[in-house]
């Protein structure tokens, strides 16, 4: 799922500033009710079927909630009554409902997900996460309108019974129902705000342990408050969760340490180093990769193999890593982050499998070889100097991170002229869905732990391809890796590293780095711990 960082204007930094000098100084009583959280950016959308990013999937989380729900690393029952087992080969899931409540009063009901479900597949909604309900009867002929919506593998058997059928059996479709894309949604108030369901919160209902109050999609500032008719009630501890956007890394610690706010995340370079010796400061190793992307459409000589291997290896990733990013990163060879999926059989690490060494040293820095592919390259496609644009977000993070890799090309390729553009995300995000970018940085975070969530961004016609980079052979290992039969996990398994080996050796999408969140967070703060999903389960977050 996408990641949201861009920088905020510094007279809303100052206003936001001064709002919060108003809470009183940091000798007053911390309301142990009231969690205050910082974010790297505003909510983009509500709607979970148009939602792509990591800060829209978290509120969609605090305040929704579908079948299952992550506690830790631990998927559980959600409405759904039971985690459930499969019957009709691996092809059919039947799932019992709790009687659970939306915050109006109004039932939960199986035809609340059959609503949701069809409405993110149907063309006319345009849903760029459509493409995740692959698998799912009908799914792909629905999103390319060969067949109507009602079609899809979904069914009410009764007011809280919910059955799914798949066209193949689908590994990981367990920890796929925990994705916020899969939520159910209260048919009446997304037909009343028609378009603007989701860019406010007057008009909506919720069903998870929060509800977003007075809030609407400009806003630098938002709040949540406990839903009382969350069926697990009475295990959330919390009254109110407040979200602050802090942009400056300055204006940020400067909040945390008067107590302010009982946590900052996504702490990166200078100040990453600066607070690491605090005693509440923790790093989150994230399911997440960083990579460049080429526009391969808009410009040919992208398309050749040997300029697209000399550019990665022009990048020297520990220096980004360490020095740049402040340790909140890590070296990734391949676009799979480490420590997500293991080898069913041996439990080694997807990233650490020897079948991948061959193609990483393609991701790895070497400056010479990076000349001579560069030269080799440019002498194929006709070229002689190439000028182009680097996107990236207007964070100062990610401003300092295309300055270093801007450097980096420019060291070690001759010709080359990087130009920086840095837009603010939603920009960058519609420049990079358009083709309106030459290169851009972007990042992806695992929506389930498997390799797929990664692997299926680059098949041919994905909509998050937005490089345009295609290999047939690619495509259809990742065709066979997305259903298995229960007893071939290892030849899953190793489509998926075959496939990854050609991503990498390839460099079809560069990758750069694997995202660590560092944080501080109060000592008086408990149970606010990542999931699989990149998400925080709030349900069991309190302060003492």
């Amino acid at each position: 799922m996408k990641f949201k960082k861009y920088l905020l204007a510094l007279l809303p930094i100052f206003l936001f500033a001064l709002v919060l000098s108003g809470c009183g100084s940091s000798t007053e009583k911390d309301d142990k009710n009231t969690l205050s959280i910082s974010s790297s950016d505003v909510i983009a959308t509500m709607d979970s079927s148009m939602n792509t990013d990591v800060i829209g999937a978290q509120n969609i989380t605090n305040t929704m909630e579908g079948l299952y729900r992550f506690d830790g690393k631990t998927l559980k029952p959600a409405i759904a009554k039971k985690v459930v087992k499969p019957t009709n080969g691996g092809k059919t899931y039947t799932f019992e409902l709790k009687h659970t409540k939306w915050s109006n009063g109004k039932p939960v009901t199986a035809n609340d997900f059959v609503y949701a479900w069809r409405r993110t597949v149907d063309p006319k909604t345009a849903s760029q996460y459509a493409y995740i309900y692959e698998g799912i009867l009908n799914a792909d002929k629905i999103s390319t309108g060969k067949k109507p919506v009602d079609s899809l593998g979904i069914k009410a058997l009764g007011k809280y019974k919910l059955q799914v059928t798949l066209e193949d059996p689908i590994p990981y479709f367990n920890t796929l129902m925990a994705s916020s894309t899969f939520y159910p949604q209260y048919k009446p108030a997304v037909e009343k705000a028609g378009k603007q369901y989701g860019l406010k919160s007057k008009g909506m209902v919720f069903n998870g342990p929060f509800k977003l109050v007075n809030w609407t999609v400009s806003n630098n500032s938002w709040t949540e408050v406990k839903n009382d008719k969350y069926w697990n009630a009475k295990a959330v501890k919390l009254h109110k969760v407040e979200y602050y956007v802090v942009k400056d890394a300055n204006t940020g610690l400067n909040l945390y340490d008067a107590n302010r706010i009982n946590r900052l995340e996504k702490i990166s370079g200078d100040t990453a180093r600066q607070v690491a010796n605090y005693k509440t400061f923790s790093i989150d190793k994230q399911a997440a990769t960083f990579y460049i992307e080429l526009n391969q459409k808009k410009y040919k000589f992208f398309q050749n193999k040997k300029i697209r291997q000399a550019i990665s290896m022009s990048i020297n990733r520990d220096q980004l890593a360490n020095n740049v990013l402040g340790k909140t990163g890590s070296v990734d060879d391949t676009i799979v982050p480490a420590s997500m999926s293991y080898n069913p059989k041996t439990k080694v690490d997807f990233t650490k499998e020897k079948a991948l060494d061959s193609a990483n040293k393609y991701s790895e820095y070497n400056p010479t070889e990076a000349t001579k592919l560069w030269k080799e390259g440019l002498a194929e496609t006709g070229q002689k100097n190439l000028n182009f644009t680097l996107l990236g977000d207007d964070s100062d993070g990610s401003k300092k991170q295309n300055e270093y890799l801007q450097g980096e090309m420019e060291k070690n390729l001759p010709g080359i002229k990087v130009t920086l553009s840095n837009v603010p995300f939603k920009s960058r995000l519609d420049k990079s869905s358009s083709g309106q970018f030459d290169m851009v940085v972007t990042a992806w975070n695992a929506d389930y732990p498997d390799p797929y969530t990664f692997l299926g961004l680059f098949t041919t016609g994905n909509p998050q391809n937005n490089g345009k980079w295609s290999n047939k052979e690619f495509d259809n290992l990742i065709e066979k890796s997305s259903t298995t039969d229960a007893n071939d996990e290892n030849a899953r398994w190793q489509d998926m590293l075959q496939a990854t080996k050609i991503l990498t050796e390839e460099q079809g999408a560069i990758p750069l780095y694997q995202s660590s969140q560092a944080n501080l967070t109060r000592t008086n703060v408990k149970n606010y711990t990542i999931t699989p999903n990149g998400s925080y389960n709030l349900v069991n977050t309190y302060k003492k």
